[in-house]
């Protein structure tokens, strides 16, 4: 090989290196957008009271739900229709429902918004229903978009005699661009010159890391972390400028800050997830199994011809416990998530005897991680 073929050979291997590690570079890192919330960007969520009428006799039974005939007649009253005294409303196709909706930030008066309607009585299927004006209104009380439109149901199902068949669920459906936004929410965003971070989960290395990320993209110190949460950001005065800042400051990449060594258990489900940090020091198990059997037998009793007696069926039980005998396993040290995996295989336990094991090797001080039970 000669020289140039070998300089040649140098040069490749080491634009190879380069393009591994700058891959490797942004594999491992992540977005502000992905980490962070802008704080009063968010959504807001409205909810109302209406009505569904037109249902193919499946609505609310009005003996059972009385707020159904008086939203009725309330509404018929405002369109000029009054019922005599006394009347009684026997309906089969109007359901009470309530409405909710989800108003995403700087909508504007005239935006559509798609709302989802359930039933609030006993009606057995919202499908055909329609629903009719209906105010949405916030947390404050304000009314911020008006609802109506032809109800969308997922589900299906067939009823005859005493036997019936349902596939989903039909007393929830949705109005897709059902609610017209009437009110629009005022946001900070747009008066204040100062923007704030919230990280989506504490981390004073995670705030620290982006304060470095954001200064060195924009080239000045513009962020500074209140704490291990909350970061501040200066921004541009005028509101074109501060979009086009924010486009730019979503987009900054942040090296990845190594998550703390954690393993998630639920309770209810026997489920166990541990991430990659977690490490295992050396120690010896033994866990047994223990289980519990009842046969019932019943006896019957016959009495003696023409005693008079009575038939008598009592119940002979047998109740029997075992228990598996454990043996003491030895289980390595291990400083990796396979290793940690591979030696829990090893006990041979199920998932729900793997948590209570899992606790006692925390307490012991084997489990190098935390445990959190959800």
């Amino acid at each position: 090989m000669n020289l140039i073929h070998l300089q040649r050979l140098c040069f490749f291997t080491l634009v190879i290196a380069v393009c591994w590690s700058a891959g490797a570079s942004v594999a491992r890192a992540e977005r502000i957008k992905d980490l962070a919330n802008i704080q009063g960007v968010r959504p807001n969520q409205l909810m109302g009271y209406g009505l569904v009428v037109g249902l193919d006799g499946s609505g609310d039974q009005t003996t059972q739900t009385p707020f159904t005939v008086q939203s009725l007649t309330n509404m018929l009253s405002q369109l000029g229709v009054q019922l005599p005294p006394g009347t009684n409303l026997q309906l089969k196709n109007v359901a009470a429902v309530m409405v909710t909706a989800s108003l995403p930030a700087f909508a504007k008066p005239g935006q559509a918004l798609d709302v989802t309607v359930s039933s609030l009585g006993n009606a057995k299927s919202l499908r055909g229903g329609t629903l009719l004006f209906t105010p949405l209104k916030g947390a404050d009380g304000q009314i911020y978009a008006m609802a109506q439109g032809n109800v969308i149901v997922g589900g299906a199902g067939a009823s005859a005699g005493k036997s019936s068949v349902q596939i989903n669920h039909l007393s929830a459906g949705r109005v897709p661009a059902g609610a017209t936004v009437e009110r629009a929410v005022a946001s900070p965003f747009a008066q204040s010159e100062i923007i704030t971070l919230e990280l989506q989960t504490t981390d004073f290395s995670t705030a620290q890391k982006v304060v470095d990320a954001v200064n060195a993209a924009f080239g000045s110190a513009v962020a500074q972390a209140i704490d291990g949460r909350v970061i501040q950001v200066s921004s541009p005065g005028t509101s074109q400028d501060r979009v086009a800042f924010m486009a730019r400051l979503e987009n900054v990449d942040v090296e990845r800050v190594i998550p703390a060594s954690k393993v998630i258990i639920n309770a209810r489900t026997g489920s166990v997830v541990m991430n990659q940090m977690v490490m295992l020091e050396r120690c010896a198990v033994a866990h047994g199994n223990l289980s519990v059997t009842i046969n019932s037998t019943p006896v019957i009793s016959q009495p003696a011809p023409l005693s008079q007696g009575q038939t008598v069926v009592t119940e002979k039980a047998d109740i029997q416990l075992k228990q598996e005998g454990g043996n003491l396993v030895m289980m390595e040290a291990g400083a990796k998530l396979a290793d940690v995996v591979k030696a829990l295989n090893a006990l041979g336990a199920t998932p729900q005897d793997l948590v209570a094991i899992l606790q006692a090797m925390k307490v012991s001080g084997a489990l190098r991680a935390e445990l959190e039970v959800i």
